[in-house]
C-alpha cells in the first residue's frame, strides 16, 4: 500500500515546529526557538585563536560566546581543490547526512600546526551545534544543499547517495552532472532520483549564484562573524523531507505560508498545489494529537501496545535503553513473549530515537533471548528500521550480554535537552537522599560537633520540615540516644527555604 505523508508547520512567536507525519504517525520533528536557532549549515568568517598540536585541532573565533572547534580532518590542505574523483556517499550537506569523514581527509596527513597559525582568517561552516559545554564544531569544506544536489565549491568531487539503488539511474545522473561541468564538487541527493537535466541545471545554477554571493559577503566582512545563515527551519525541513509521498504541506501562519509557497515554487514547483494555509480554531498539531506524542517522547518510560515498556535514559555521554515485558504475558510461552516484546520494542525505539533526536553512543538492552534465530530476527528488524532513519547510524552486533551498541550521528541537541533543563532540586542526578539518610547525617553531625565544642548549651538543628517530621515520627529512639550521648536536649527549627538535604547546627543559649 502506498504511504501518504504530510508536513505540518506550526508557528508561534519565538517557536517554530515542523512535523513530518506518515499515515497519521509522527515520524520526524524539528523544533526551533527564536532565541536559540540552530547554527548548522551557517557560514562564518573565523579567526584562529589557538592551535592545539596535541589534539590536532584549533579553536576558532566565529563571533559566538564560545570559540568553535576545528579538527585537522576538516581543514583544507590544498586551497585549490584536488583532482576530480568519484566516491560512494551518504548524503552530505543536508543536516542529517553530514558525513564525519571528509573525502579529502583520507589523502592528507598534514599536521594542524603546518596548516593553521594563530590569527589566520578563514571561511568556515558549522557542522554541529554547540552542545553542553562544547563549542560548535566547524569545517572549512563548505557544502551548500539544494533540492537535488549538494554543491561543494572548494573541492572537485562527484558523489551519489547510496539510497539511489538502480545502476542505470546512477549512471544517467552522473552523466548529466558531468555534462554540466560544475565549478566544484557535487553530491547527488536521494531526492534527485528521476530528475531531469533541467532540474539539475537549475539547482546548480542557483547554488553557484549563492556561492558567489557568499564570497562577496565574506570579503566585505571585517571581523569574525556570520557571513551566510542557513535557511529557516521550515524551509530546511521542506528541502530535506519533501518527497513523493507528501500529499499536503499545512502551515498555520500567513507570513510563513507565503514564504513556503515562494520557496516551493522556486525549487519544487510540482509540489506547489499541496501547500495549504491552515485556518480555523483547532491547533494544527491537534489534527494528529502530536502534542501528546511529543510529551510521550519526554517521558523516561514508554509503554508498548502489548503491555511491555521501554525505559530511555539520556546520560552525558550515552543513551541507554532497557526493555521490559511489563504486564505482557504471551499466549504460548515465554520465548514467544520475549521475541514479540523485543520486536515491538525495536519499532518503538527507532521511532523514539528519531523524534527525540538522540545522538552519540546508544546501548540497547534487549530481553535475553535463548534462541539464536530470534536474536537474528531482532537484529535484522533493527537494521531494517534504521534504514529509514535520515541520520547516519552504525550498529554493532549483539554482545554476549545481549546488549546492542549503536551510534547515531548527532548534529543538533536532542529533544530533551532543547525542551527540558536539569531538575534544579536533584541537580540532574535523578534522585535525592531519603529522609532516613538525612536524619542519620544530622545525628552524626550532632555527636561530632557537640563533643568537639564541649559546650554547655543545647543544640538547634535547622532543617527542612519533612526531615523534622520524619525524625519526630520515626526516629524518636535514635534522637533520645543522641541526646543522652551528648548530654543535651536537641531542638528542631524548620527552615522553609531549605533544600530537603540541607541542615545546619547551632548552639542554643541556655
Amino acid at each position: 500500500r502506498s504511504m501518504s505523508a504530510e508536513i505540518l508547520i506550526t508557528v508561534r512567536p519565538n517557536l517554530t515546529r515542523v512535523a513530518y507525519v506518515e499515515d497519521g504517525i509522527l515520524n520526524d520533528l524539528k523544533i526551533e526557538r527564536g532565541g536559540s536557532p540552530t547554527l548548522v549549515g551557517s557560514i562564518y568568517k573565523g579567526r584562529v585563536v589557538r592551535v592545539l598540536p596535541g589534539m590536532q585541532a584549533a579553536f576558532v573565533d566565529i563571533g559566538l560566546d564560545r570559540a568553535a572547534f576545528l579538527y585537522v580532518a576538516d581543514v583544507r590542505s590544498d586551497l585549490d581543490g584536488a583532482a576530480p574523483f568519484f566516491m560512494e556517499e551518504e548524503e552530505r550537506g543536508s543536516e542529517e547526512h553530514t558525513e564525519e569523514e571528509n573525502p579529502r581527509a583520507a589523502s592528507t596527513h598534514a599536521a594542524i600546526q603546518d596548516l593553521l597559525h594563530e590569527g589566520q582568517v578563514l571561511m568556515v561552516q558549522v557542522a554541529k551545534d554547540p552542545l553542553g559545554t562544547k563549542g560548535a564544531r566547524i569545517t572549512t569544506h563548505i557544502s551548500l544543499a539544494g533540492r537535488h544536489v549538494v554543491f561543494m565549491p572548494t573541492v572537485q568531487h562527484l558523489g551519489i547517495s547510496r539510497r539511489i539503488e538502480s545502476e542505470t539511474e546512477r549512471e544517467r545522473l552522473k552523466k548529466i552532472v558531468e555534462s554540466l561541468k560544475p565549478k566544484g564538487g557535487v553530491i547527488i541527493r536521494t531526492a534527485c532520483e528521476g530528475a531531469t537535466a533541467e532540474n539539475l541545471s537549475a539547482d546548480l545554477d542557483y547554488l553557484n549564484r549563492l556561492w558567489n554571493e557568499i564570497e562577496k559577503n565574506y570579503d566585505k566582512r571585517k571581523t569574525p562573524g556570520l557571513v551566510h545563515p542557513e535557511i529557516d527551519v521550515e524551509l530546511r525541513a521542506l528541502r530535506d523531507l519533501l518527497n513523493e509521498k507528501v500529499t499536503r504541506v499545512l502551515v498555520d501562519d500567513q507570513k510563513v505560508h507565503k514564504k513556503v509557497l515562494q520557496f516551493i515554487n522556486q525549487f519544487m514547483p510540482k509540489h506547489g498545489k499541496s501547500v495549504v494555509l491552515h485556518q480555523g480554531p483547532q491547533p494544527l498539531f491537534d489534527l494528529y494529537d502530536l502534542d501528546l506524542e511529543i510529551s510521550r517522547s519526554l517521558d523516561r518510560k514508554v509503554w508498548l501496545k502489548s503491555g511491555g515498556y521501554i525505559v530511555i535514559d539520556e546520560a552525558e555521554a550515552l543513551v541507554v535503553i532497557d526493555i521490559n515485558t511489563g504486564r505482557f504475558v504471551g499466549k504460548k510461552d515465554l520465548e514467544d513473549t520475549i521475541l514479540k516484546t523485543n520486536l515491538e520494542a525495536v519499532k518503538e525505539i527507532t521511532h523514539q530515537l528519531r523524534i527525540r533526536n538522540c545522538g552519540g553512543i546508544i546501548i540497547i538492552d534487549f530481553i535475553d533471548m535463548e534462541n539464536p534465530v530470534h536474536r537474528e530476527r531482532v537484529m535484522n528488524q533493527l537494521k531494517l528500521e534504521l534504514a529509514n532513519d535520515l541520520a547516519k547510524t552504525t550498529v554493532v552486533n549483539m554482545s554476549e550480554l545481549g546488549l546492542v551498541e549503536m551510534t547515531r550521528k548527532r548534529i543538533r541537541p536532542s529533544l530533551v535537552s532543547s525542551l527540558c533543563e536539569p531538575c534544579t532540586y536533584c541537580e540532574g542526578k535523578g534522585y535525592i537522599k531519603r529522609k532516613s539518610t538525612i536524619a542519620q547525617e544530622i545525628f552524626l553531625a550532632l555527636e561530632r560537633e557537640m563533643l568537639r565544642q564541649k559546650s554547655t548549651a543545647g543544640a538547634i538543628v535547622h532543617c527542612h520540615s519533612a526531615v523534622a517530621d520524619w525524625i519526630y515520627e520515626e526516629e524518636q529512639e535514635a534522637l533520645e540516644a543522641v541526646e543522652i550521648k551528648i548530654q543535651h536536649p536537641v531542638v528542631f527549627k524548620v527552615e522553609p527555604g531549605y533544600h530537603i538535604e540541607q541542615f545546619e547546627l547551632s548552639a542554643r543559649i541556655p
